[in-house]
């Protein structure tokens, strides 16, 4: 238990002056991104959310703080970053323990699942990832060479789960054949940018019209170009499958490709990779021991394949 005088011991690293701790405001985002997390107000009614990192964790966190303030000072003001304590240095050790402190940012939670049909989000999201791509084009501390592979991840999670859990094996296995009759030659030669990695939904702040905040960027870096909008696309299908064909991934769709910043050979592969990346929301369910969860994902996996004409003719791909 942390008591409060110790959080008013660690805020004082970074000059702020504790006035009370607030249990009564949400967190958004994943609590499994930090050991524990409180939102605090300090002496001038500012707010600001604490975290409690575990060790094997504090080389990514440096690496997570060093982009958001690289994107931050781009210009990208979607991008919360961490509070410095100096140079490049964004965490902070107490007592044997590592903390690091942002700006809390306040937010209008999303009618679930209503909002997943509401078009006018479509070209916001649009526009963060359009912003995000071209303001990371020089992230020079990351390394195109070390692109994630679903397709590695994937192969890796089936071998695991073929005698753990065979039942959902078989499940899913119609899924993992599809994937391999060309979505993984396709794979190898998409372009790569810098990802979000985990861009869906519930991962942004929003505002009434808008985009406060972006957060949760645990999954960072260079990935397929066509990554984060399967992402964000799979995530609203696992909401409301029928929104798969609605106004928000339609609008959403639509605007990418007026960018022109995707390539032809990255949209014609967008369903196999919406497809390919619920074998990782899958793995991440079955670590929680979320059975209900597992299921329903096997369910949804299932529901992509036998509908995936449907699901490309309504994206215009």
């Amino acid at each position: 238990m942390i008591r409060e005088h110790q959080i008013n011991e660690v805020l004082r690293l970074w000059g702020i002056q504790l006035k009370k701790i607030r249990e009564d405001i949400p967190i958004a985002g994943s609590p499994d991104r930090c050991l524990f997390r409180v939102v605090a107000e300090d002496r001038e009614g500012k707010l600001y959310i604490l975290e409690k990192l575990a060790p094997e964790f504090i080389p990514h966190k440096k690496k997570i703080a060093q982009a958001l303030t690289f994107l931050r000072e781009k210009g990208l003001i979607e991008v919360r970053s961490y509070l410095p304590l100096g140079e490049e240095k964004y965490i902070a050790t107490w007592q044997n323990h590592y903390w690091q402190v942002s700006p809390y940012v306040d937010g209008i939670s999303l009618d679930r699942p209503d909002y997943a049909f509401e078009g006018w989000r479509g070209p916001v999201l649009a526009g963060f990832l359009i912003d995000l791509w071209e303001k990371s084009e020089d992230v020079f501390f990351f390394d195109k060479s070390q692109a994630f592979s679903i397709i590695s991840f994937n192969r890796d999670f089936l071998d695991k789960i073929k005698s753990r859990e065979p039942e959902l094996y078989g499940r899913i296995r119609p899924a993992a054949n599809f994937l391999e009759q060309g979505f993984v030659s396709a794979h190898e030669n998409l372009p790569v940018r810098f990802c979000h990695g985990d861009f869906h939904p519930l991962n942004v702040i929003w505002s009434v019209n808008g985009i406060n905040a972006v957060i949760d960027w645990e999954f960072l870096g260079y990935k397929p170009e066509i990554y984060d909008v399967a992402m964000m696309i799979g995530c609203l299908g696992m909401e409301k499958p029928q929104s798969l064909t609605g106004d928000l991934v339609f609008e959403f769709v639509k605007r990418l490709k007026e960018s022109g910043l995707i390539a032809e050979k990255s949209w014609s592969c967008l369903f196999e990779f919406v497809l390919a990346l619920r074998f990782a929301w899958l793995s991440d369910w079955l670590k929680r021991s979320d059975p209900e969860m597992v299921d329903l994902e096997a369910v949804y996996i299932q529901l992509l394949l036998d509908n995936r004409e449907i699901f490309i003719r309504s994206w215009g791909i």
